[in-house]
């Protein structure tokens, strides 16, 4: 809906916006739920789902949009799906197989429980590092859309933590609906950005680490203070 409302007014801006609600949660979500006393099991399994269902839902609104358009709609979200789906469900049947035939390895893993938050800090210098090379390099570059892109990512982040906490809040547990639905994985919003949309588009989802960051270092920081 929000990619049909701006795509009368700019093709790039809607692109970004639908990447900024299409986006799965990301698997830091259940570290920064358990920093802060939210519901990690009801986290873990929401970020489980969501991943599997985005996995097979990006190719179809990719296709619907009109990534290769040389191709016909069911081979392109054929194409899409093969490039998608690897990058999403394989890392859950590798952390599976490691808990059945190596469960020494697993054991060890879950005693270092900040060990994603770490790697995911890395990953994630690396993608911002990325994003600017490009928008520095840029031939031609269009700051109004870029401000555009960015703007958007603001404003629907910020959206996403807030609608997600009010219906955790019915629920009594806003914090783990709050990352569920805010924290994304933005490190897999620019490769699908830089692979299927408007290499541009790669602003917003580096806005939006900007703005969730910003957020859950506030949300780290009240907590620390109550304790």
């Amino acid at each position: 809906m929000v990619y049909f409302l701006i795509r009368p007014y700019n093709e790039i801006l809607a692109q970004g916006a639908l990447l900024c609600l299409l986006t799965p949660t990301a698997t830091a979500a259940a570290v920064i739920t358990g920093m802060l006393g939210g519901n990690v099991g009801f986290l873990t399994a929401y970020l489980l789902f969501c991943n599997m269902v985005i996995a097979i839902a990006a190719p179809v609104y990719f296709s619907f949009i009109g990534v290769n358009e040389s191709l016909s709609f069911w081979e392109s979200v054929w194409y899409i799906c093969r490039q998608v789906f690897p990058l999403l469900v394989f890392p859950l049947f590798i952390a599976a197989a490691l808990r059945q035939w190596v469960p020494k390895v697993h054991q060890a893993l879950v005693r270092i429980p900040k060990l994603t938050f770490y790697i995911w800090i890395v990953a994630l210098t690396i993608a911002t590092g990325i994003t600017v090379q490009f928008v520095l390099h840029n031939d031609n570059p269009d700051y109004s859309i870029e401000s555009g892109l960015a703007v958007i990512a603001l404003i629907l982040c910020c959206l996403q933590f807030f609608v997600g906490r009010r219906i955790g809040r019915r629920y009594n547990d806003p914090v783990s609906s709050g990352q569920g639905l805010g924290q994304k994985n933005t490190i897999l919003a620019i490769w699908m950005a830089q692979m299927f949309l408007h290499p541009l588009v790669t602003v917003a989802p580096a806005t939006y680490i900007l703005v969730q960051n910003i957020i859950n270092s506030y949300q780290l920081w009240k907590v620390s203070k109550t304790r």
